[in-house]
């Protein structure tokens, strides 16, 4: 990517800050120090000369002095003066006031909450939307995007590694022969038999009327995601013996 420089040299930006990011499997925390930060929180609310600390996929800190402890904690610091930090997930509810509480507010940069921001220039993000924007129509005068901790952007260009975004379309139901998933999933009440097969299909049996519900499915770590062949998508979730769909609660026959 060819990028014009107006303000500062974009592909140097940290560049020694991205490779320890890249190659850090040791747990050490990541600094984001000395930036304007859009925390969205509504009690921590925008704060400047600010820090933002995480550990892996997890925001531990935010506010100002914590670069103090970088050298103690063994940080790896990312020096963001003239930068603006904001949430990458915006949370249209809680920007309108929709939100009754402070602990229902979706990705905030808030303590406990995960690591997604933006970095972006301060002219360019008076406020949460305005850096959205410049992402999407500006990308190159983004400096960094994480995601859950790992960089996906840097100086306006794609990281190295970075994960892809699944291709359009449908998958190929994969071959799931000997999966300790596949078999027949009964509900707590007997009400709803579910069986997966090695070919990626379902057949649902409901209150005893057979082939309820048919179609496709496909497992990713603990989520499943069914595509019936009447045209709608439906998911789950394996937790220890149990899968849950739906509002029902079942378990291997």
């Amino acid at each position: 990517m060819s990028i014009t420089d107006t303000d500062t040299d974009t592909m140097s930006w940290n560049p020694k800050a991205l490779d320890e990011i890249l190659s850090n499997d040791e747990g050490r925390p990541v600094l984001f120090t000395n930036a304007r930060i859009l925390t969205m929180d509504p009690l921590i609310g925008i704060m400047t000369g600010a820090d933002l600390l995480f550990v892996g996929s997890l925001i531990v800190g935010v506010g100002p002095a914590i670069v103090t402890a970088a050298e103690d904690d063994n940080a790896i610091v990312v020096d963001c003066t003239g930068m603006t930090i904001a949430p990458a997930v915006v949370d249209t509810v809680a920007l309108a006031g929709g939100r009754g509480h402070r602990s229902e507010y979706v990705a905030t940069l808030t303590p406990g909450n995960a690591p997604d921001f933006l970095v972006v220039p301060d002219e360019l993000a008076t406020d949460v939307p305005n850096a959205v924007v410049t992402l999407i129509s500006r990308p190159e005068r983004v400096r960094a995007l994480v995601a859950a901790g790992r960089p996906v952007l840097w100086a306006g260009a794609d990281v190295p590694g970075r994960a892809t975004a699944p291709q359009a379309g449908i998958p190929i139901s994969p071959d799931l022969t000997g999966s300790p998933r596949v078999g027949v999933w009964i509900d707590v009440k007997d009400f709803l038999h579910q069986e997966l097969t090695a070919d990626g299909r379902y057949d649902e049996t409901r209150g005893g009327r057979p082939h309820a519900y048919q179609g496709r499915y496909w497992i990713d770590g603990d989520r499943i995601d069914y595509l019936d062949d009447l045209g709608f998508w439906a998911y789950g979730e394996f937790q220890g013996d149990e899968l849950h769909h739906a509002g029902y609660v079942m378990k291997l026959g």
